[in-house]
């Protein structure tokens, strides 16, 4: 959608990441960002990557044309409701990367360090025996004194 569309617009005009930086006074990695689908630029950003690669608006959102009679107000508004739209789906895609994240550490360390810790309590608790019940042969057998 909009950052396949901004990569390809780019490439067809030569520019580079950073001279497309340049010229809407923001970072490379601002740029990176968008074409990569992590984040979006705003409604005015928008406006002014359209004017440098010579585009309507329209065209880097993936949309159809707007057709010409409309008023300036009605095409921002357009705008800003298609930019909320790629916001809400980038807010859904994160939210699910960071759920992913969280199981993953669930599953990789905080199980492995319960089971390590009852392993240890284990342990512990069967190696020690008290004098007047048994003692603990190397076999790791309790031997019961009579």
């Amino acid at each position: 959608m909009l950052n396949d569309n901004l990569k390809l617009l780019r490439k067809e005009k030569g520019f580079s990441q950073e001279e497309l930086a340049s010229k809407l006074h923001v970072v490379r990695q601002t740029v990176s960002k968008w074409e990569k689908g992590l984040s979006v630029p705003d409604a005015e950003l928008l406006m002014q990557i359209a004017e440098v690669f010579e585009v309507p608006v329209s065209r880097l959102l993936g949309a159809e044309p707007q057709p010409a009679e409309k008023s300036e107000s009605a095409a921002r508004n357009e705008i800003a409701e298609q930019l909320m739209k790629i916001n809400e789906q980038l807010v859904i895609k994160n939210n699910r990367g960071r759920k992913i994240i969280k199981w993953l550490i669930i599953i990789f360390v905080v199980i492995p360090a319960v089971l390590f810790l009852l392993t240890v309590f284990a342990l512990v608790t069967f190696r020690t025996v008290g004098s007047d019940t048994g003692t603990v042969s190397e076999t790791g057998y309790v031997d019961v004194i009579l």
